[in-house]
């Protein structure tokens, strides 16, 4: 099987995401794509993240139209830090070391890619997908250095569509009260809406 992984706060998921994963799912021939929201990214500590619970909520709405995604909570029951190397490792023995996992990341993550914890064994253990908008140039090169040979092997880059979409953005709109509508699922404004998520912030 070929999974696709789409890691993230999803605080909240749009639409942005979804195309994004979908597009990848098509040029790479994925089986599916997994989504995992993230408990505690490293990266993000000490920001005010989302309860889980409403994370995973808007998730799973957001995704069940389609029969190609799937969603796992495996990094919100795991303690401490959620590490992508752990998430892959759990996954191969979920599905088989056969099992050829892609992580997707926007371009932007792939520069920081050598920083990310024990990151030469983590490209070992799986393919990168760097996202990036049409006419925006990802400079390689440093990549390649750090990573020799699996780069050109298991980091790839490819062009999805450009939605101009952040979940900051769309937080501030919240708090504002302006309109989200067609920047994320209905089901997902409802639920925002209901739950009165980020009307505080």
């Amino acid at each position: 099987m070929k999974i696709g992984i789409m890691g993230g706060t999803f605080d909240p998921i749009h639409f942005g995401h979804l195309a994004t994963a979908e597009a990848v799912r098509e040029i790479f021939t994925l089986d599916e794509i997994l989504f995992i929201p993230a408990a505690r990214p490293p990266h993000k500590l000490g920001r005010k993240v989302t309860d889980e619970k409403h994370r995973l909520a808007m998730t799973i709405l957001a995704t069940r139209s389609n029969k190609f995604f799937k969603v796992s909570d495996m990094e919100l029951k795991r303690t401490g830090l959620s590490y992508t190397l752990d998430t892959m490792t759990e996954l191969h023995k979920i599905f088989g070391s056969t099992t050829e996992l892609f992580f997707i990341i926007g371009a932007d993550s792939l520069a920081d890619l050598s920083k990310w914890y024990e990151a030469k064994t983590l490209v070992e253990k799986c393919h990168f997908i760097a996202t990036t908008r049409q006419g925006v140039d990802i400079d390689f090169s440093e990549v390649r250095n750090y990573f020799g040979a699996a780069a050109s092997e298991h980091i790839h880059r490819v062009t999805t569509p450009e939605l101009e979409i952040s979940s900051t953005d769309l937080r501030e709109k919240i708090r504002l009260g302006r309109s989200i509508k067609y920047l994320v699922p209905e089901a997902v404004e409802e639920y925002i809406l209901r739950e009165r998520l980020y009307d505080d912030r």
